[in-house]
């Protein structure tokens, strides 16, 4: 007889994974840019991606990704998800990589999570649910956690920095049902908390009172100075500075022509200062005024902030440097199946990226020197060559007067 216990708690251990949707997964394996993949045509010069494993890769095809590759452009391309995701209820759980291997100075590496809309018309403009990932320039580096509430985006108060290297990094962002949010770098936990508290997506509960302001005679200075207290006699009498007694006349001092000697000053160590009358708690202290708060008319609970209804995927933004790549997407309601690609898709392969990277390095390095020296020999051959023109120049010229002066003497 088949154990029905044992059947049940199988099947109820596995309900979760089985509930689970991926509405969107991106890896970029193949040599073009995927058919599903619309680049805007909101504006004519945008710059052009392409598919690439980039200088340095772990792996020639698991490593592809949609790089930028035009310097000072605008980029703006979008794909549909495979559903629309209504995550009323769920977790929703947006996920890339970014991998900044042209050492970025000035651009943006965000991934935008929209609803509905016509990609071709894609551009800064078009509405979008959230705006996730690292913004960099200069010495200014953050990632971008930026969550639309009707219809108004409100950024993140919370600052996470980016990974800013050229290596690959994983950004995860989760929003939960009860309306807390985390934000992990490589599967690390970087912030989390309530969105209430880590966006002003809602006003203020309370307000200050409109109606309401500080009396006229209300008293909030502390202390006052005593009425009883007298400046002692020869208090003003003492200088601030006086002549320093252990000065002395140089011995060169001409006071025809230097004039009147006169000692230099130093601080008086008697000296006690602005005679101030003493402090003392004033009787009619009342404290610091607190304004009082009202109910504030605007605010409306809303808890359900976090939900939203989403179909595309996109990426629009300014690169002053190209060279980024993007790669290894997933939106799902599923914070395992997110674990389990980001595992297989960058865990796995981060050490060999890298090995390649300081192989890369290591090469450059000695080209750069085989350079550097080849153009050494370069300039001392081209300097040696100078010279020997120089000194042949000048033993001509030298023939020539000497030819000269013999034929003065004859």
């Amino acid at each position: 007889m088949v154990n029905l216990v044992k059947i049940v708690s199988i099947a109820l251990a596995a309900a979760p994974f089985a509930s689970a949707t991926v509405y969107f997964k991106e890896t970029f394996d193949g040599k073009d840019i995927p058919a599903r993949w619309v680049q805007s045509e909101a504006k004519s010069d945008y710059g052009k991606f392409k598919v690439t494993a980039g200088k340095f890769y772990a792996d020639k095809e698991a490593s592809r990704g949609l790089q930028t590759s035009q310097d000072a452009r605008f980029y703006s391309i979008s794909a549909p998800l495979d559903k629309e995701f209504d995550n009323k209820g769920k977790d929703l759980v947006l996920q890339f990589t970014a991998k900044f291997e042209q050492n970025i100075d000035c651009g943006g590496g965000y991934i935008k999570l929209l609803p509905k809309f016509d990609a071709k018309t894609f551009n800064g403009d078009t509405p979008y649910s959230i705006m996730f990932g690292p913004d960099i320039c200069g010495h200014d580096k953050k990632v971008h956690a930026i969550l639309n509430y009707k219809d108004k985006n409100h950024l993140i108060k919370k600052s996470v920095t980016p990974g800013s290297d050229q290596l690959t990094h994983q950004y995860t962002f989760i929003l939960h049902p009860d309306q807390t949010f985390k934000i992990l770098l490589d599967g690390e936990e970087k912030e989390s908390g309530s969105i209430l508290d880590a966006w002003d997506v809602l006003p203020p509960k309370k307000i200050k009172d409109p109606e309401s302001s500080k009396p006229a005679d209300w008293v909030d200075q502390a202390t006052i100075a005593d009425p009883d207290d007298k400046k002692p006699s020869g208090w003003d009498d003492i200088p601030a500075t006086i002549v320093d007694p252990e000065a002395e006349k140089p011995e060169d001092w001409d006071d025809e022509m230097d004039g009147e000697w006169e000692a230099p000053k130093i601080s008086n160590p008697e000296y006690k200062g602005e005679w101030k009358a003493k402090q003392i708690p004033n009787p009619e202290y009342k404290g610091p005024w607190v304004h009082p708060e009202i109910d504030n008319p605007d605010y409306v609970e809303d808890n359900e902030i976090y939900h939203y209804t989403n179909a595309h995927v996109g990426f629009d933004l300014w690169q002053v440097k190209s060279g980024t790549i993007f790669d290894n997407i997933i939106v799902t309601d599923s914070i395992a199946e997110a674990e389990k690609f980001g595992k297989k898709t960058y865990s796995d392969l981060k050490d060999k990226e890298v090995a390649a990277k300081e192989k890369l390095d290591e090469k450059e390095k000695k080209e750069a020197e085989a350079k550097a020296e080849k153009e050494k020999k370069e300039r001392e051959a081209a300097e040696a060559e100078e010279k020997a023109k120089a000194a042949a120049e000048g033993d001509s010229s030298a023939d020539e007067v000497e030819a000269e002066a013999e034929h003065e003497e004859l």
